[in-house]
């Protein structure tokens, strides 16, 4: 597949493409501070030495944001995309939003993706994709309640804090509807699953099965990293990923390159060095949204 469905060519985007990975470039802009659901490995905070999901240098405005943006173009010209990854979740605030549209208004031609838990993607949606977005990543872990309770111990939507089965289903039926939305207004969307041994392992061909009902292009299955309450679980091991890549791959084409990135990396996943310690001075650490 050489496009996908919006109207850019996928094999430009480092992410989702197996081709792409190596030779073009990406940048994460770390813009959006909180998030609206609690998985229990997830744990969010500010370090250089980090290399996972949730860390980031700095916190950065929009305005901000484009201002790295301008230095890293220069750093790395083959850069494609222009990403936000955290190190919350994108769609809990606005400032994604704002901007993606500021971005997008300086660099029409770069590719805009986000990742997000899905909560609030149906609603927001719309809006992304008049600000530019064609690509997103939903991350989902399991599609049972039972199993998501384990996971995710609350979900804030709507002013409601909401735990147990009860957030799971409210999260499972956002997630898909999202995808859905997202899918019907030509946006790619690529769905990315945490393996914990133990607890979703044996459900990752109920997931992938679920995400190519809804629309999803690709899947991505990423090992659990121990942190936050599953800082004593166990990683999987190679076997386990893999056995699960292919359960998976009966549904969904499986994305196999991922780097569980930085919410403020920039650079050619698999290719060149990061450049992000190149774009980060005290003029940007640290900023408080407030």
């Amino acid at each position: 597949m050489s496009q996908c469905q919006g109207n850019y060519d996928i094999k430009k985007h480092p992410c989702f493409s197996a081709d792409a990975h190596g030779k073009f470039g990406r940048i994460h802009l770390p813009v959006s501070p909180v998030c609206n659901i609690q998985c229990r490995f997830c744990k969010r905070g500010f370090n250089k030495s980090e290399w996972r999901p949730g860390v980031s240098r700095a916190l950065l405005t929009p305005v901000a944001a484009v201002e790295v943006l301008d230095r890293a173009v220069k750093l790395c010209p083959e850069l494609t995309v222009v990403g936000i990854a955290g190190p919350g979740d994108t769609l809990a605030g606005d400032y994604a939003l704002e901007t993606f549209r500021l971005v997008h208004e300086r660099y029409p031609d770069l590719i805009k993706c986000l990742s997000t838990n899905g909560l609030l993607l149906k609603e927001k949606i719309a809006s992304l994709v008049e600000a530019g977005v064609k690509a997103i990543t939903v991350t989902m872990n399991a599609v049972d309640v039972k199993i998501l309770a384990q996971i995710c111990s609350h979900i804030v939507c709507n002013g409601q804090y909401i735990t147990g089965e009860a957030a799971g289903r409210w999260l499972i039926l956002a997630q898909l509807a999202g995808i859905e939305k997202a899918v019907s207004l030509g946006v790619t969307v690529k769905v990315n699953t945490v393996l914990i041994p133990g607890v979703n392992d044996k459900h990752v061909g109920d997931i992938a099965r679920a995400a190519a009902n809804a629309g999803a292009a690709f899947i991505n299955i990423i090992p659990l990293i121990p942190e936050h309450e599953f800082r004593n679980h166990r990683s999987p091991d190679c076997m386990e990923i893999n056995a699960a890549r292919m359960i998976a791959e009966d549904y969904l084409p499986v994305f196999r390159h991922c780097q569980q990135c930085r919410a403020d990396a920039c650079g050619i996943p698999g290719g060149k060095m990061d450049f992000a310690e190149k774009l980060y001075d005290k003029r940007f650490i640290s900023f408080s949204h407030g």
